[in-house]
């Protein structure tokens, strides 16, 4: 069985493992997924965030080359996407990456996911791309 877990990054690691090994089953996948919403206004305080962290130069997926956002950025400047893919992997790093070691340590295969949007919209959109059976989502977390 191939199990979705949505996170907000409030779900016990241990729970949700002890939840989910068994309903994957010993040949099941477990994708703990988390959802974030980036919308473009936040593009300032994610370049003030990481604008000492970027190294000089910055790869982009369409081979195109560029240097570290400076603080004056006109909108839409290409490292946008690249300020915000680092900020989306660190998510995923901090919210799915605790639920995937203890779901692996239990000998459960188990892969983490992000992606950009509405919560609603990005989990039901992962789970018909992924070809998910079953969706986990927590009842006490703090965000949408």
């Amino acid at each position: 069985m191939h199990v979705l877990v949505a996170t907000d990054g409030q779900l016990d690691p241990a729970a949700v493992a002890k939840f989910c090994a068994p309903l994957a089953g010993d040949d099941g996948t477990v994708t703990v997924l988390t959802v974030i919403e980036v919308p473009r206004a936040m593009l300032q305080d994610l370049r003030d965030h990481f604008n000492d962290q970027l190294p000089p130069t910055l790869h982009m997926a369409d081979s195109e080359t560029v240097t570290t956002t400076p603080a004056d950025a006109p909108r839409s400047w290409p490292g946008d996407d690249a300020i915000i893919d680092q900020y989306l992997l660190g998510k995923e790093h901090e919210r799915c990456e605790p639920i995937v070691t203890f779901l692996t340590a239990n000998g459960v295969n188990a892969t983490s996911k992000v992606v950009e949007g509405p919560a609603a919209r990005g989990i039901l959109e992962t789970a018909a791309a992924e070809d998910v059976d079953l969706i986990v989502v927590g009842s006490h977390g703090l965000g949408p």
